[in-house]
C-alpha cells in the first residue's frame, strides 16, 4: 500500500516535471492576440502539453492532486471543448489509476439543434458534483460558458480548475459570477512570465 508521504512525493515530482514541460513546450514568446482580443508578449499553448505523450499523464496527476489538496469532492470533470477536453480525459485516467471513479465530459459552445440536442456530452452530469476544467484562462469566459452549460444540464459545479492562470482577472471573475472556487496549478510567475 502506498503511504501518504509517497503520494505527496509522487505529486511533487509530477508537478515539477510538468512545470519543466510547460516551460519547454508551451510557452511561446512574441507578440500575439489572445482570444479576448488583448495583445500579449507571450502565448501559452497548453495543447502542446495536454496532448503530449509524457505531459498528459502528469496533467491528470497534477490536476487531481490540486483538487484533492483544496478539498474539492467531485464525480465528473470536464469543460468547454476544446481546451478542456484533454485535461478532463487526463484527470479521469489519473483518478482511475488512484482507484476512484471520475467521469469526463465535454461542453459544446452551444446546444446541438439535432440528435439528442445536448450541450454537455458524455456521461450525465445531472445531480452530480462537477469540477469544471480549462487548460488556461485569460478572461474566464470559456470556463463560465462551461459552468452555465453544466448547470443547465443539472450538474452541481463545485469548482473551476485550470492548469495555468495568466493572472488577468479570470479568478476574480469566475469566483464572482459562478460563485465557486477557482484553482490553478501554476501561476505565470512560475513560468518566468511577467
Amino acid at each position: 500500500m502506498t503511504s501518504p508521504s509517497d503520494l505527496a512525493a509522487d505529486a511533487a515530482a509530477a508537478r515539477a516535471r510538468l512545470l519543466e514541460l510547460i516551460k519547454e513546450l508551451a510557452v511561446v514568446r512574441g507578440k500575439v492576440i489572445l482570444s479576448s482580443g488583448a495583445e500579449a508578449d507571450y502565448y501559452i499553448d497548453l495543447r502542446r502539453v495536454t496532448l503530449h505523450h509524457e505531459a498528459s499523464k502528469l496533467v491528470g496527476q497534477v490536476m487531481l492532486a490540486l483538487a484533492d489538496d483544496a478539498g474539492i469532492d467531485f464525480e465528473c470533470a470536464g469543460g468547454l471543448t476544446m481546451g478542456a477536453d484533454p485535461v478532463g480525459t487526463a484527470l479521469m485516467h489519473a483518478a482511475v489509476d488512484a482507484g476512484r471513479p471520475v467521469d469526463a465530459f465535454v461542453v459544446r459552445k452551444a446546444q446541438k439543434s439535432y440528435g439528442m440536442g445536448r450541450q454537455v456530452e458524455g456521461p450525465s452530469v445531472e445531480g452530480r458534483k462537477v469540477l469544471v476544467l480549462e487548460d488556461t484562462s485569460t478572461t474566464g469566459g470559456s470556463a463560465l460558458t462551461a459552468v452555465e452549460g453544466v448547470r443547465k444540464a443539472g450538474g452541481n459545479v463545485v469548482a473551476v480548475a485550470v492548469i495555468v492562470d495568466r493572472d488577468t482577472g479570470a479568478k476574480e471573475k469566475i469566483e464572482a459570477e459562478a460563485g465557486v472556487p477557482y484553482l490553478f496549478a501554476f501561476g505565470k510567475d512560475e513560468l518566468g512570465l511577467s
